[in-house]
């Protein structure tokens, strides 16, 4: 059991979720430079949140990731702090943005989110293999 699940001071717990969210108007927006900067920074992102990103695959307009949240955060507040911090990022990074970001948005509000459960090797294939089925 303890090699499946992981703890907090008063549980054991197994949260993996597939998560898909796209760029507004789902533009192809992801690419050189962008993609690069990307996957650190949700990795980073996402260890800031206590989260690991198990697999994820950045494809030019919409982004898969399979992702273990603790079940102290809701899965909501975890992607919108995905999404908004890497939206000031790439204003800051890519487009000279220092302030003032009101108004400004990459991705577009929604996202998609699936409960992994035990079949995380199937999603984690599937996701590997996003650029084969486009």
């Amino acid at each position: 059991m303890s090699e499946l699940y992981q703890s907090l001071s008063h549980s054991k717990w197994d949260c993996t979720y597939h998560v898909v969210f796209v760029p507004k108007y789902r533009r192809k927006a992801m690419f050189g430079d962008i993609r690069k900067f990307l996957g650190p920074l949700f990795h980073e992102l996402a260890r800031q949140k206590e989260c690991r990103i198990v697999e994820g695959h950045l494809m030019p307009d919409h982004v898969h990731m399979c992702i273990e949240i603790p079940p102290k955060y809701a899965v909501a507040s975890v992607v919108g702090f995905l999404k908004g911090k890497s939206a000031i990022a790439i204003a800051r990074k890519f487009k000279g943005k220092q302030q003032n970001f009101s108004g400004e948005s990459f991705w577009a509000r929604g996202y998609a989110v699936s409960a992994v459960g035990f079949e995380l090797e199937t999603v984690k294939r599937y996701i590997r293999e996003q650029d084969i089925s486009d």
